[in-house]
């Protein structure tokens, strides 16, 4: 495909899924770029969706079509409550489809709480050598906890999706 006009490669491009053309990103910069094109996403959310629902979520601002079908597509799968998920080893917090915190991995055992960059430590003012060591026992259970809810929520969706009512 190196040698092919843009043009043919996004042709291309067109006829994938957005599982493929999540892929084909991944392959190299070139390839990254032209999954990338807001076109594709354009034309995979009307397909999955509709024109009245693309219209109705069509991005604002420098938002792209493919952050919106990824929300949408979550929102899907997961629902629009607050839930805990896990994709690969990462747990998030998700809210309406949109990610609303990094919760931690499974890999590292590292845990980071959102946006701030404040342990809980400063923020609350703890210099003790014994409270820390407290709070670190303290934010050990939460993670283990947190990461047992979203293997909860994982193992459960096969069952409520085929549940039958």
């Amino acid at each position: 495909m190196e040698k092919l006009p843009l043009e043919i490669c996004m042709r291309i491009f067109c006829f994938l899924d957005y599982h493929n053309l999540a892929v084909a990103q991944q392959v190299c910069r070139k390839w990254k770029l032209m999954a990338s094109e807001d076109a594709l996403w354009s034309n995979l959310f009307k397909e999955r969706w509709g024109g009245d629902h693309a219209a109705f979520y069509s991005p604002i601002g420098s938002k792209l079509w493919k952050d919106v079908y990824e929300v949408e597509d979550r929102c899907d799968r997961v629902g629009v409550g607050l839930k805990i998920i896990r994709e690969g080893s990462d747990y998030y917090l998700v809210q309406l489809g949109e990610k609303q915190r990094y919760l931690g991995s499974r890999k590292n055992g590292e845990q980071v709480s959102g946006n701030s960059s404040h342990t809980l430590s400063s923020e609350r003012g703890f210099t003790e050598e014994g409270s820390l060591a407290e709070e670190r026992s303290c934010r050990g259970i939460l993670d283990k906890i947190l990461f047992f809810i979203g293997d909860l929520e994982v193992a459960s969706a096969d069952a409520k999706r085929s549940r039958v009512i």
